[in-house]
């Protein structure tokens, strides 16, 4: 079943009704107990790092995620949950994040107008991504962040928004996307189904 963190803000409401439109079966856990036994995870977010990270640390959460991921269980991450994988965060630079990838969250230079808000295009990078399969060459989707995701390895679909960034990261079994796709319409529900899937 997949395990769906609750840590006590976010955008859960509209990512289960995703879940319920694609027919998955899932848990909302705000505890570690149900992850030792998930067969996918998903990390929703929205709002501030420091206060994510640390209602994590809170509920005793970072050290069972980091261990499920390391057993090879897929795990997604949207928007703040994307970020909440980096090392760190110009948000909040006391904290730290999961550090399933090196580098910072920084914010978006002092020319742009945020929150980057509304549709979008994203721009995949690897033909082979498992999670933008069937969607076209530069499908439009729903952003809404401040904060931007450095381009690495692992990016998988970049987004231009006064510069180039991570709009969806894949590697192995690690998955996550900066836009919402709960809220980005048919291509966000083929997202998630394709997460859901693997």
């Amino acid at each position: 079943m997949i395990r769906v963190i609750n840590y006590g803000a976010g955008n859960l409401r509209s990512v289960e009704n995703t879940l319920d439109k694609i027919g998955a079966r899932y848990e909302i856990v705000d505890t570690p107990g149900p992850l030792l036994d998930a067969e996918k995870i998903i990390l929703p977010g929205v709002g501030h790092f420091g206060q994510m990270m640390r209602a994590l640390d809170e509920r005793g959460l970072r050290e069972p995620i980091l261990g499920r991921v390391r057993d090879g269980v897929p795990f997604l991450g949207i928007c703040l949950g994307l970020q909440a994988m980096y090392e760190s965060s110009a948000e909040a630079p006391e904290q730290k994040g999961l550090a399933m990838f090196g580098g910072r969250v920084e914010r978006f230079p002092a020319h742009a107008r945020v929150p980057h808000m509304g549709w979008n295009e994203i721009i995949p990078l690897d033909n082979g991504s498992r999670l933008l399969r069937d969607l076209g060459p530069r499908p439009y989707v729903f952003f809404a962040n401040s904060y931007y995701c450095p381009m690495g390895g692992a990016t998988a679909a970049l987004c231009r928004y006064t510069l180039d960034f991570t709009a969806v990261l894949e590697q192995r079994n690690i998955f996550g996307v900066q836009f919402h796709p709960e809220k980005s319409g048919p291509v966000g529900l083929r997202i998630v189904r394709n997460f859901v899937e693997l």
